[in-house]
C-alpha cells in the first residue's frame, strides 16, 4: 500500500503545536518561538514531511500560469500550437497549462472557470462556439487576458488570430474544379465551430463562382474523430452518383478520409482526387502525397505568446486582429477527370 502524504496537520500534532504555528514555521512567516520552531522542524524531519511549494504558489497565485484551452490536443495543428506556446512562454518563465475542451461547449466552460480558479494569468483558446461566449465576456469584465486563435469569439473584446479560411477552401475547391471535377464532396466537423463554418463558405462560393450548384448531398459534417470522419465518407460514396473529389476541413478529417477511400479500395487520386485544409507530417508521407491549403502554422503559437506576454505585462491598449493569408501547395493527390 502507497503510503499517506504527510500533511501540515501531522506535524503539528507531532510537534504539539496548533496548525497555525506549524504552518509559520515551515513557510517561514510571522513569528514562531525558538523551541516551537525547532519542535516543528523535528517532527516535519521525523515524518518526512515535504512541504509543496507549487501548492503554495497556487494558492497565493505566485506561479506565473497561462492555460491553454485547444479543441482538441489530438489534433496535429493544436499539438503543434501548444509546443510553441509551451517553448515561448518558459523563456519568459511562465508554465503553461493545457486542457482540451475536445469541441465540447459545456466542458470549454467548466475548464474556463478551473483554470481561473488556479489564479493563471490569462488565457489563449480555440472557442468551440462563435456564438455562445458568455463565459469569455466575463473574463474581460475582469481584466483576465484573452487570446483566442483559429477562431473568432464573437463580440468578446479580445486580442485574435485567425487565417484567411474561406480564401484558403476556395483556392482548393478552385484547383479541383480547374482540373475537371463536378461532384466535389465536403469533409468537416462540428458545424458550430468557425473555422468550419468559413471553410463551408469558401466551398460554396467557389462552386457557385464556377456556375456550379452546391449539391447539399456532398456535404457531411461529422464529429472530431477520426473514426467518425471515417464512417461519414463511407457515407458520402454510398451515394449514387459518389464524388469524384473531396475537400477536407483539418488534417484529422483528411486522415479520416484516406483511411475511408483506403478501405473501400479506392485510389487517391486514380479513383477520387483528394484536396486538404492543414498541412501536416503524414501529408508528406503517403503516397502520392496530398495537395493542402496551409497555413503559417509556425506563426501562430509565438505570435500568441507574445501578446499574452504583453498583457500579462500590463498593456491594456485596444485588442489586435491578426488575419494570416494562406498557401496552396500542390502535390499528387488531384488528377484531372
Amino acid at each position: 500500500m502507497s503510503r499517506k502524504p504527510v500533511t501540515i496537520k501531522d506535524v503539528a500534532a507531532e510537534a504539539k503545536v496548533s496548525r497555525a504555528t506549524a504552518a509559520r514555521a515551515l513557510n517561514n512567516y510571522g513569528y514562531v518561538g525558538g523551541s516551537a520552531a525547532e519542535r516543528v522542524r523535528e517532527a516535519a524531519d521525523r515524518l518526512g514531511y515535504r512541504h509543496n511549494r507549487i501548492a503554495q504558489a497556487l494558492r497565493r497565485g505566485d506561479l506565473p500560469l497561462v492555460g491553454f484551452i485547444p479543441g482538441d490536443i489530438q489534433n496535429p495543428f493544436f499539438a503543434r500550437i501548444a509546443h510553441d506556446l509551451d517553448k515561448r512562454l518558459r523563456q519568459q518563465g511562465h508554465n503553461l497549462l493545457i486542457a482540451s475542451s475536445e469541441e465540447d461547449l459545456e466542458q470549454e466552460r467548466e475548464l474556463v472557470e478551473s483554470l481561473r480558479s488556479l489564479s493563471v494569468r490569462g488565457l489563449i483558446v480555440a472557442p468551440t462556439s462563435a456564438l455562445d461566449t458568455v463565459h469569455f465576456q466575463s473574463l474581460a469584465k475582469d481584466n483576465l487576458p484573452l487570446v483566442v486563435i483559429d477562431r473568432y469569439s464573437g463580440n468578446v473584446a479580445c486580442d485574435s488570430i485567425v487565417v484567411d479560411n474561406e480564401g484558403g477552401a476556395r483556392k482548393g475547391v478552385d484547383l479541383l474544379v480547374s482540373k475537371g471535377h463536378r461532384r466535389i464532396a465536403f469533409l468537416g466537423d462540428e458545424g458550430r465551430i468557425f473555422t468550419v463554418q468559413q471553410r463551408l463558405a469558401g466551398y460554396r462560393s467557389a462552386l457557385e463562382a464556377h456556375g456550379l450548384a452546391v449539391d447539399e448531398r456532398m456535404i457531411a459534417l461529422s464529429g472530431s474523430t477520426t473514426k467518425l470522419a471515417v464512417e461519414a465518407v463511407i457515407r458520402l460514396f454510398r451515394q449514387t452518383p459518389a464524388p469524384t473529389a473531396i475537400f477536407t476541413v483539418d488534417s484529422l478529417m483528411t486522415t479520416g478520409a484516406m483511411i475511408a477511400m483506403r478501405s473501400m479500395g479506392l485510389r487517391v487520386p486514380r479513383d477520387v482526387s483528394l484536396v486538404g485544409f492543414d498541412d501536416f507530417d503524414l501529408a508528406t508521407f503517403t503516397d502520392p502525397q496530398i495537395t493542402v491549403v496551409s497555413q503559417p502554422i509556425e506563426r501562430i503559437g509565438p505570435l500568441a505568446a507574445e501578446i499574452m506576454l504583453q498583457r500579462v505585462s500590463g498593456d491594456r491598449s485596444e485588442p489586435k486582429h491578426h488575419v494570416f493569408p494562406t498557401e496552396l501547395i500542390v502535390r499528387g493527390s488531384v488528377a484531372a477527370t
